[in-house]
Parts: structure tokens; sequence; C-alpha cells
């Protein structure tokens, strides 16, 4: 596609590599797209796109492309009018064989090239759809310290029952802190917090609650991106702080590096634990021990 370069050779104002990110987004490549072929993050072409829209005056990239173009002294295809002034519009350019296809009856000629355009077309929307499905947050786990023992000696009846109380009080404690409880199992918690510091202090009221009850927990809390599986939450991060309270100790609350980073001037105080392998992840995660005072 010769536009790209009719963009840096016309006065329209664009770097080499801002005329490359615009072609691309031309031949209606996604972000993840254009991040794998020029290397760099989603997030930076998403910034160099957002740049544009505004430095153009535009609502999205269809209006881009046009304004691009139009500066470029390039014609714009039919059609192109409509998207490029819808906020949330999107274009797709296709040869011109195609175009002719396109603009006299979408279902005559080369139609199964028409049918694989619009294929990507929705392939690329549902793709970028589960990225926005993605959001921050931090992921507790804690489960009770020698629970199978435990069971053993007090009986099944006396064993619910107080399975039981230790739920309530988790429960009870995860309101107070503002945290999502998102699965039990057995005598272990799942919950979210949309702050890490909250979540650490939860974790240590658990630890001192449960303590009247008998009975000791660990805990794990890490911080990350999380997404919507089939109605379920899960993702890296998920695993993650799930191995990060495996490797916790009776009454201990383990955090990851990003959770200490996180929480820096919010008064929690840490201890090194060490670099660790963490099952089923590819990378070691440098762990810290919570010693704040527990309130």
């Amino acid at each position: 596609m010769y536009v790209s370069e009719r963009m840096t050779e016309s006065g329209v104002g664009l770097t080499a590599k801002q005329a490359e990110v615009v072609g691309l987004v031309a031949r209606g490549q996604t972000n993840k797209e254009i991040a794998a072929r020029l290397r760099v993050s989603q997030r930076a072409v998403s910034a160099q796109l957002s740049r544009l829209m505004r430095k153009f005056d535009v609502p999205n990239r269809a209006g881009l492309i046009a304004a691009v173009m139009s500066a470029a002294g390039v014609g714009l295809p039919t059609g192109m009018a409509v998207p490029a002034r819808t906020l949330g519009a999107q274009l797709q350019l296709v040869p011109a064989d195609l175009a002719a296809v396109y603009e006299n009856a979408p279902f005559m000629g080369d139609s199964d090239a028409v049918l694989a355009e619009l294929a990507h077309f929705v392939s690329a929307s549902q793709a970028e759809e589960a990225e926005f499905d993605r959001v921050l947050a931090t992921v507790l786990f804690t489960d009770v310290v020698g629970s199978t023992q435990r069971a053993e000696t007090l009986g099944d009846r006396a064993w619910r029952e107080l399975v039981e109380r230790h739920h309530a009080t988790v429960r009870a404690l995860l309101g107070r802190y503002r945290g999502t409880e998102v699965k039990t199992a057995g005598d272990g918690f799942f919950a979210t917090f949309d702050g890490p510091a909250r979540a650490v202090r939860c974790a240590q009221a658990i630890v001192k609650a449960v303590r009247s009850l008998g009975i000791e927990i660990r805990a794990g809390v890490h911080t990350g991106e999380v997404e919507t599986i089939d109605g379920e939450i899960g993702g890296l991060a998920v695993h993650i702080g799930a191995r990060v309270g495996t490797l916790a100790g009776a009454s201990e609350v383990l955090a990851s590096s990003t959770v200490k980073d996180l929480t820096a001037g919010s008064g929690l105080l840490f201890e090194d634990a060490g670099e660790h392998e963490l099952k089923g992840v590819s990378e070691s995660w440098h762990l810290y021990r919570v010693t704040s005072p527990i309130a």
C-alpha cells in the first residue's frame, strides 16, 4: 500500500514510524497485531494512536485514516465518511478488486474473499473485547494449616461446625476490608480487592481472628491483571497468588514483590522471604513476609 509513503512525503507531519502505524491500521490490523509487527508493547501502540487522533481531532481509527489520507492527497474510498465521523466505528480497506465487490453487490463475485474479510473483522473485534475484560486486581488466598489432621482429631461433625465458624469469620472480615469473595474450596478462600494494602490488612486480620477458633491459616497476596473466563475470574495473576499462598507458613502472610512495591508509603512492613520458583509459572518471583504488627 503506497499510502504510508505518501504520508511522509506530503507534508502531513508524520514520522516514518507514525506513518507505518497508520498504514497498519488502514490494513485492519488490531493493536495486538501492530505491536507484534513493530515489536513494541500494545500500550505503546494505543498511546501512539491516541496522540494521533488528538492531533487530527478525530474520534476513532477510521477518522484517523480518513484525515491522514486526505492530508496526503489520497482520495478517500466511497463509504469512508460515515465511519470516519462515527464514534466506535471501524473501516476495513480492501484491495481494488474486492472494493468493487463491496461497492456493487456484497455477495456477488469473489464472495469467499469478502466473507474472509468480514470474519477477520469480527474475530479482531472479539479479541479486542477480550482484552477489555482484563482488570487490575489484588488476589488473596487463604487456607487452614493442618486441616486434615484437625478434621481427623475432631471428627466430621465438629470439624464441619468449626469450618462454618471459620467461614463466617472470614466473610465478615472480607466485608470490613471491602474484599469480594470469589470462591471457597473446603477450608480455603479466594477473594479479590481493588487495593493491595486492604488485601494485606484483611489477611492479617483473618490470621488474628481465627486464632480464637483454635486454628491457624496461611495467606498469599498478589496484584496483577485478571480476566473473566466462562464467568469465573482467572489468569496468570490468580495462579501466582495461589502459589504464593501455598508457600506461606502458619499464621503467615506472604506477598509478591508487586504487592510490596505498590504498598510503598502505606505503613506496611515486609521482610525478605527470598526468590522462589512457583509451580506452573515460568519465571521465579521474589516474595516478602508481612511483618507489620496486627492491629
